[in-house]
């Protein structure tokens, strides 16, 4: 018995005869098409980028680069400091050493590491002077730079900034030489006239140059009075 669809689609047979037919169904080709390629995505990935948040479909590259050691991420080079650090110690120019290097290549985590451990030493005596000795290495630096601009020298803020701060490497040297001499009243203020010397020396060898010929001593003076403050600062006084 068959029957006849009236759409049709299909058609009923009857058992017999479909015990004769034969055949093979094939399975059709489907890719998945998400991404570049808008006119193949997806419903719910063309609604979202019509109405602009296809960048909740993007994903990032991993990044196939090695990553850099953190003291070249945040420019920090040891040897460098180390080096400028000898500079500022041994001012002498008969040593050999390249003391522009300190002003011509300023850094800024040297001076810093120098100021705040120069603040830690001064905790001994209070607690209050560190972020107060901070801040006069940036006012004081700044202070500095604009009175060397004004007087026609040629130093950016950088490079005052890190000579002011690595110069504070002979106050900490003779910080240990006031602990032990501190009774000794002449001795103790010849120490501290000698550090401040040296400090001064220190920075306005590198900071006053020739193109300020005669007005290198209104240079020279608010140097060697800011190390005093910094002294001050240390000692209490």
């Amino acid at each position: 018995m068959q029957f006849s669809p009236t759409n049709g689609d299909f058609t009923f047979v009857s058992s017999t005869e479909a015990e004769e037919l034969s055949g093979t169904i094939s399975t059709p080709d489907v890719k998945l098409n998400i991404g570049s390629d808008s006119g193949k995505d997806p419903y719910a990935t063309t609604f979202l980028r019509q109405r602009g948040y296809g960048w909740l479909l993007e994903v990032e590259e991993e990044d196939n680069e090695e990553s850099k050691p953190l003291l070249e991420e945040l420019d920090i080079d040891i040897k460098d400091i180390y080096y400028k650090i000898r500079c500022v110690l041994m001012p002498m120019p008969s040593l050999g050493y390249n003391r522009q290097v300190v002003r011509d290549n300023p850094d800024f985590w040297g001076p810093l590491a120098v100021v705040l451990l120069f603040s830690m030493i001064s905790i001994y005596g209070q607690f209050r002077v560190v972020s107060w000795i901070i801040t006069i290495w940036i006012f004081g630096s700044l202070t500095i730079f604009l009175l060397a601009r004004v007087l026609g020298g040629e130093v950016s803020y950088g490079q005052v900034l890190g000579v002011i701060g690595y110069s504070l490497l002979p106050l900490i040297v003779i910080a240990p030489l006031l602990l032990v001499i501190g009774g000794f009243e002449v001795v103790s203020t010849l120490v501290k006239l000698f550090g401040v010397f040296w400090a001064a020396y220190s920075a306005a060898s590198l900071l006053v140059g020739d193109e300020f010929k005669t007005k290198k001593p209104l240079l020279i003076y608010p140097i060697f009075l800011l190390y005093i403050y910094f002294l001050s600062l240390y000692t209490g006084v």
